[in-house]
Formats: C-alpha cells, structure tokens, sequence
C-alpha cells in the first residue's frame, strides 16, 4: 500500500471520486434498510419512494462532512491510517449533522438503527473505495503529458515546486529550449524537436504545451502554436498553467497584459449581492452555533486576566477599496502587547500571546467575534485576510499588485488563510497574495462553499495557528 495516498491524482478526477461515494453512501441507506428491517417495503411504513430523498439527503450531509476533514482535499498525503483517522471524524459529524436534519426535517427522518448501520457501512466501504481507487490512479496511466517551450528563467519557475503534490496528475516530459532563454533548466530535462513541433508532440503523446520563453517576441514560432492548436493540442501560457495546477497567481510571472486580457474579477451586481445574501445567512447560522464556545471563552479571558483588561478588542484594518475599519477579535495577547506603540508581526510561538490566547489562536476561535464585521458589511466571510495599515503601506510599495488584494471585501477565512500557513513577514505576504489575486479573479458561491468547508479541516487540526 503507497504510502501517500492521494499523490498520483489527476485534480479533475476527485469529482469523480465525490461522485461515486455520493453513490455508495445512497445505497449503504438502502443496504441499512434491508438488514434493519429485512427489506424494503415492510408493512408500507417503509417504501422506496419516501426512502430515496432520505439517503440523497444521508450522502449530502457525507459529502459535506467529508469536505470538512479534507478528504476531497486534492493534496491530502496522509497514509491509510491518516485518512481512516478522517473517515473516523467525519462519520461522527455525519450522525451529528444527520441528527439536526431529522429534527428541523422529520420527513427525512431515518431512524437511529438505520443511520448508524449506514454510517458503518458507508466507512468501511470509504475505506475500501479509497484503496481501491489509489491502486488504479497510481498506475500512472491517467496522467498529463505536458512539454513545456522555454528553458529559461520563467520556465525555471517549475523546477521549483518539488512535491510530488505539486502538479496532480501531470507528468512534465521535457523542456524545449527557446531562441532568447537565459537556461536554467538541466540539460538533462531539456528535449530538442527536429523540424517542426507538432509532430514531435504527437509521437510522445503530448496533451498540453506550457509557454513559457522568456523572450515571447523573438522566441516564440507563432505559426509552430498555431497549428498545434489548431490540431487539438492544448495551448497553456505559464501563469495560466500555474493558475489552473496550483490556484495561485504567480508573481514572478505575471504581466499586466495577462491580468488585463484574461477572464475573472467578476463583479457584477448579482454576483455581489448573491455574496452578501451568502455572508448574512452563513454568519448568522454560525453566530447562532458557536455562542456557547464564545461565551466560555470570554469568561476564560477574564479569569485568567483576574476580571483586568478588555475581553474584546478592535484593531483597525485595511478593507475593501483601501477603506480602514475597526475588526473585532477576542483578547489572545497580554494587554502591553504593544506598549512602544509600534506595530509587530505575530511569531511563532510569540511570547505575548497568554495561556487562553495560544488556545484560542490556534482553533481560529479568536476571529468568532469577526462575525459581527461580517454582518455590518465591512467584511466578508470568505475573502483576503485584512491587514493592519501600518503594514499595507509597506507591503504595496515592496510587492507588486498588492493593492489588488483590495479589491474584494476582507474575509473571516479565506483561500490564503487554508492554503499556506499564518502571515508573519513580507516574504509570507508576497505569498500570501497569489492566493488572494487568485481568489479576487474566481471568486463565486461555489467557490465560497468550498473554502468555508475546508476552513473546518484547518480549525480541526490546528493548522497555522500562531
């Protein structure tokens, strides 16, 4: 059994995969049924036409839950007992989430015998089903072929991410050295066509041609693309490879000319007001949950401060369109924090932070109080990390299109916040933004839904937190 599990993936087959455990845990319902109670139809209290919204509803609830521990996360590289770990978690939120449908939903009610039955048999066939379909994809006969034209510094960018997570799915086959490259790929990655293009491509099976010379006007043959586009060969220029492997916006690589003639950065009226509707709905439902966490916290803040210092406390930050407002957040650092009067990264393992703070820091439960920012309006629940003024004013003068992050309201969690690790200088920042321009550029409900379920797998395992 491999021992990373979901490194031979291509990204576009995990649908696939959500798509057939939706269908196991559909029928692990109906397969409960017929061992609770022997079949089907029993004495009509029991039909397959009342049954079928019930078990939709079972795998929904599943697939949700699934989400939330980053069992669909396509860079998942736990082992088996990692993901059976998961599996384990999930199954609890799934009876849990199951037990509030079937109260606020009595028609969907199932019935404590059939629900944990199906429950069992929906994670002993998880477990199944992900063994299974490993052993297939890491055949390596699904994979991309991709050949890459330049060799030089913009092409060099891909030799620099290493895990075998990295590009899912993708086998790079070659680099083609260009007219104008400064070489830095090894000459041992390089391939040299004779002739023209497209029949070395198609003697090696190529499936897609990343663009990637560093001099595009005099190294690039517009007719060689040309026709291998035409003949059905995908034609990829870097940012937007990098874009769709990694969802990152790579600033090393990006032009202005790609930002302004690609697709994306939708803000249509509609688009903003399905968001707002999206942001009032999400925040009150998780108000409404996590009172009790936010009451137990503020008394743990005041006892262990012996009833001194403020609970709460309001920190200005840059929002949407550059405009300052007032954040809440729980107290997590000593009330001298920042006695000299000047602003400082978070560290790790930062000694201001108190006993309560490190606690809450690291379940995320010090930014609960943001949900009140999110009602107000001057923030979103899924967007860009707002920053601190006295920080911003630095970041855009040191890293390019920084301002651009701006753009879409601040959120509570976001594509940045569960895809790389807590913020704590400029380097971080700069990294942080090709997160944030991606999610400004794609941003969408589905996109939102996404992110707020993986959000639940970054608070589960503390991952971040500083």
């Amino acid at each position: 059994m491999p021992s990373r599990l979901f490194s031979g993936y291509q990204r576009q087959l995990i649908p696939m995969l959500a798509v057939l455990e939706f269908c196991v845990m559909v029928a692990a319902v109906y397969v409960a049924v017929l061992l609770r109670f022997g079949g089907i139809d029993v004495d009509g209290e029991v039909s397959i036409e009342p049954l079928w919204p019930r078990a939709v509803a079972f795998a929904v609830i599943g697939l949700m839950c699934m989400t939330a521990v980053g069992l669909y996360n396509p860079r998942l590289r736990d082992a088996l007992e990692g993901v059976a770990v998961r599996a384990s978690i999930a199954m609890v939120l799934i009876a849990a989430a199951a037990a509030l449908l079937f109260y606020t939903v009595p028609v969907l009610f199932l019935g404590r015998g059939v629900l944990f039955i199906a429950i069992a048999i929906t994670f002993v066939a998880l477990l199944a089903v992900r063994m299974l379909w490993v052993r297939v994809m890491r055949s390596g006969r699904n994979y991309r072929r991709v050949a890459v034209l330049g060799a030089g510094r913009r092409a060099g960018h891909l030799l620099r991410f290493r895990r075998r997570t990295d590009f899912i799915g993708t086998h790079i086959v070659g680099y083609v050295p260009c007219p104008g490259d400064q070489i830095e790929i090894p000459e041992a990655r390089q391939i040299h066509p004779e002739g023209k293009l497209l029949p070395f491509l198609r003697s090696h099976g190529i499936d897609e041609l990343v663009v990637a010379a560093d001099d595009r006007r005099g190294g690039l043959d517009i007719a060689h693309l040309v026709e291998c586009r035409t003949s059905g060969v995908q034609v990829t220029e870097i940012v937007s490879f990098l874009e769709k492997e990694l969802g990152i916006i790579h600033l090393s690589v990006v032009e202005p000319s790609w930002i302004v003639f690609s697709p994306g950065f939708n803000k249509r009226m509609l688009r903003l007001w399905l968001k707002r509707l999206f942001d009032i709905g999400v925040s009150t439902l998780v108000l409404v949950l996590t009172s009790p966490i936010m009451l137990l916290t503020a008394l743990a803040i005041w006892l262990e401060s012996g009833g001194k210092g403020p609970i709460l406390y309001r920190q200005q930050r840059v929002g949407a369109e550059g405009i300052p407002f007032n954040v809440f957040k729980f107290r997590s650092m000593r009330v001298d924090a920042e006695q000299a009067g000047v602003a400082q990264w978070a560290q790790k393992r930062d000694p201001r932070v108190t006993r309560v703070g490190a606690f809450i820091r690291k379940y995320r439960i010090d930014e609960l109080p943001q949900l009140f920012n999110v009602l107000q309006g001057t923030m979103s629940f899924v967007g860009p990390r707002p920053e601190r003024p006295e920080f911003v004013g630095d970041l855009e003068r040191a890293i390019p299109y920084y301002s651009e992050r701006h753009r879409v309201k601040p959120g509570l969690t976001g594509w940045a916040q569960i895809r790389y690790p807590y913020g704590a200088s400029k380097e971080d920042a700069s990294e942080k933004l090709q997160y944030d321009l991606y999610y400004a550029k794609n941003h969408n409900l589905v996109f939102d839904l996404t992110i707020l379920l993986m959000t639940a797998e970054v608070v589960l395992w503390g991952k971040g937190a500083r």
